[in-house]
């Protein structure tokens, strides 16, 4: 047997995320024994146990790890062909039938770098209608992953260019962002011992997948709120230098001297065979 059905993979990870037969059926909206019948048959079919059931609870197997990791790849890759093929053929809900990109941008970095591509793409012939699609920390992975997005901005170190194809467009130094008020705006340079632990002004913590990361800095969701905060002295950021295009009147920028370098890519799904894509990645390239 060298197939597995989507509905299978579907019960088989409800089950594998709960550990829990009774929760994984509620979630699927289905009742535990037809649930439970299609898990064995799924596991005499494979030749393989994927759970291993006892008085405590439910637990993977070996086998079980495997298939969960790529059943979820699977899950994701069939969502991004319907997503695609949807925006591909004009069928998703905005009524036209002109070609149409979604790039998935990280909020609030590299305005110009992104003035510059879109508007020397829109006067590409052939050219598509570009959606922006702003994203928080290392969200633009997986929305290239599920299919809501086409091509994306991935900065490293902080995305993973892992299965995708990419072309670097451009590295710059980090400025630590905080209030103009603030006694480290007058310096000339900081470090990130500086900038670690101030008293007052803790680091904001934007989502990453869904999650923030431990700290005492306010949760961030978008850049709107990023900036009311810093301005009225409630938390510090660090961005690319580039970020100096959105600052506020009450924002100051101080270089750091032991930040990380950042370095722009423009990435895409490796299989990609789309005609539009490739335009913007070449517009991009010339940039």
């Amino acid at each position: 047997m060298d197939t597995l059905e989507i509905r299978e993979l579907r019960y088989f990870i409800a089950v594998a995320d709960e550990l829990h037969f009774g929760r994984a059926a509620e979630r699927l909206g289905i009742a535990q024994p037809p649930l439970s019948r299609a898990i064995q048959q799924l596991e005499r079919r494979l030749g393989v146990a994927l759970l291993e059931r006892d008085r405590r609870g439910v637990s993977l197997t070996g086998a079980g790890e495997v298939l969960l990791q790529e059943g979820r790849a699977a899950l994701d890759a069939t969502a991004a062909a319907v997503r695609r093929t949807r925006r591909a053929g004009g069928a998703d809900g905005r009524g036209g039938t002109r070609d149409r990109l979604v790039l998935a941008v990280k909020a609030g970095a590299f305005h110009e770098l992104l003035n510059k591509l879109l508007d020397a793409y829109s006067n590409e012939p052939g050219a598509a209608e570009v959606e922006i699609l702003p994203s928080g920390t290392c969200e633009q992975e997986e929305m290239l992953r599920d299919g809501r997005a086409d091509v994306a901005l991935m900065h490293t170190p902080f995305n993973s260019l892992t299965g995708f194809d990419s072309v670097e467009l451009m590295t710059e130094a980090q400025v630590a962002i905080l209030p103009v008020r603030h006694p480290l705006a007058a310096r000339k340079t900081l470090s990130m011992a500086d900038i670690a632990d101030v008293p007052g002004l803790p680091l904001a913590r934007w989502s990453s997948n869904g999650t923030f990361p431990p700290g005492p800095g306010p949760e961030v969701h978008d850049q709107t709120q990023l900036a009311q905060l810093i301005a009225l002295g409630r938390t510090m950021t660090v961005f690319p230098e580039s970020a100096r295009t959105w600052l506020w009147d009450e924002h100051a920028a101080v270089p750091l001297v032991d930040a990380p370098e950042v370095t722009t890519h423009i990435a895409w799904p490796a299989h990609s065979r789309s005609r539009v894509l490739a335009g913007l990645v070449e517009t991009a390239s010339r940039l």
